[in-house]
């Protein structure tokens, strides 16, 4: 039988036996509630210990998630919006797989493109536009009367 996995990307998938979860008091508004009640849930992810990432994956990821992973190589992503420790487990694992589908994809490459003729005369004519208001906002003293 298969473990259940978490699908990222076509072709890349994460076993969720990977993701550890721990709970604690969330801060915040919410009386005595947010005092007794263990809502705020952080994933932890092995990044380093992932044997469901290649390693040069892991270095992409390594890359663009810096500042979420620690020293140790654990990605971290919070979740403390709602007041349910189910349902901020849930947006923890959809933002983890966001964070990693947006790392994964590879960026298309800027192509170089030059300003047409049309919109340097138009950037041209506006310079020009706004020197002839600023010459007339100038107040002109002779000097002979």
């Amino acid at each position: 039988m298969d473990a259940p996995t978490l699908c990222i990307l076509p072709g890349v998938a994460v076993l969720l036996d990977e993701l550890r979860f721990t709970a604690t008091t969330a801060g915040g508004p919410g009386g005595q509630h947010v005092n007794k009640v263990s809502t705020k849930v952080t994933l932890l992810f092995d990044l380093d210990g992932s044997p469901s990432l290649t390693e040069a994956q892991k270095t992409r990821l390594r890359a663009a998630l810096a500042g979420r992973i620690g020293k140790d190589g654990v990605l971290r992503v919070v979740s403390q919006s709602t007041r349910s420790q189910s349902a901020n487990k849930e947006l923890a694992v959809d933002r983890f797989a966001a964070l990693l589908r947006e790392a994964l994809t590879p960026r298309t490459p800027r192509r170089k493109t030059r300003a047409t003729l049309a919109s340097k005369l138009r950037r041209l004519e506006g310079k020009r536009q706004r020197g002839a208001v600023k010459r007339q906002r100038t107040v002109r003293h002779d000097d002979g009367e």
